[in-house]
């Protein structure tokens, strides 16, 4: 069984910073691809950022040269910092991961949602 937690959300002012990490355990080889969504009240679930097993960063317009997602293999552990952060940044942010569970095997998971919240 595998599991994705989230953790580093909470309150913070327009023009401010937040890390969120994303966190996976159990019984699994690797994580290859991982991303971060958010989904605001009333809106659509979106694609944030993504990163590849090989590193390479994907970022939705409305993020970029704001936020950077990155990971650590080692931590099993994926990280999407944030700066400049604005109000319409407010939503419950989701990470997700393709993970290698097998030799030949690979399946999605997702974490349970942290909140971010920017406001003055």
């Amino acid at each position: 069984q595998v599991h994705l937690v989230e953790s580093g959300g909470g309150l913070v002012q327009p023009g401010g910073s937040l890390r969120l990490s994303c966190a996976a355990s159990g019984s699994f080889f690797a994580i290859t691809t991982a991303g971060w969504y958010r989904q605001a009240p009333g809106k659509q679930r979106e694609l944030v950022a993504s990163i590849t097993g090989g590193d390479v960063p994907h970022y939705a317009d409305s993020v970029l040269g704001r936020f950077t997602i990155s990971r650590d293999d080692a931590q099993n552990t994926v990280y999407l910092q944030m700066n400049s952060l604005k109000p319409e940044d407010t939503a419950v942010y989701s990470c997700a991961a393709n993970i290698l569970t097998g030799a030949y095997e690979s399946s999605n998971y997702w974490g349970q949602g942290t909140q971010v919240t920017v406001s003055s």
